[in-house]
């Protein structure tokens, strides 16, 4: 499985990015997909994740009301919407691949390289 995402940048506050992110290498639809990001200084963390169906979406409690996380199987994509933005928000962000969607949070199977959200006050 390879993961790339992109559409990272700097931003001001309260600005809007999407991320997307392609899985190549095997079958989209069945992984369960999810965003991390880590904070300069801070351990990595979990953002969202949503169903290899596309029925379940789960965020963390800072991205509850701002932030999206939808799939496009067809194009084998996952993206975050991520609108509101604040400068606590910039991090590199990572998209992951998991085969259970219960433990994608914590250890989901695989990892993209990262793309850098910067957001200026």
């Amino acid at each position: 499985v390879q993961l790339q995402a992109s559409g990272g940048g700097m931003v001001e506050a309260g600005g809007s990015l999407r991320l997307s992110c392609v899985l190549s290498g095997r079958t989209f639809s069945m992984y369960n997909m999810g965003w991390f990001r880590q904070p300069p200084g801070k351990e990595r963390e979990f953002v969202a994740a949503v169903a290899s169906t596309g029925g379940g979406r789960y965020y963390s409690d800072s991205a509850k009301g701002r932030f999206t996380i939808s799939r496009d199987n067809a194009r084998n994509t996952v993206y975050l919407q991520m609108n509101s933005l604040k400068p606590e928000d910039t991090a590199v962000y990572y998209c992951a691949a998991g085969a259970n969607i219960a433990t994608l949070s914590a250890s989901p199977g695989y990892w993209g390289k990262g793309t850098q959200v910067t957001v200026s006050s």
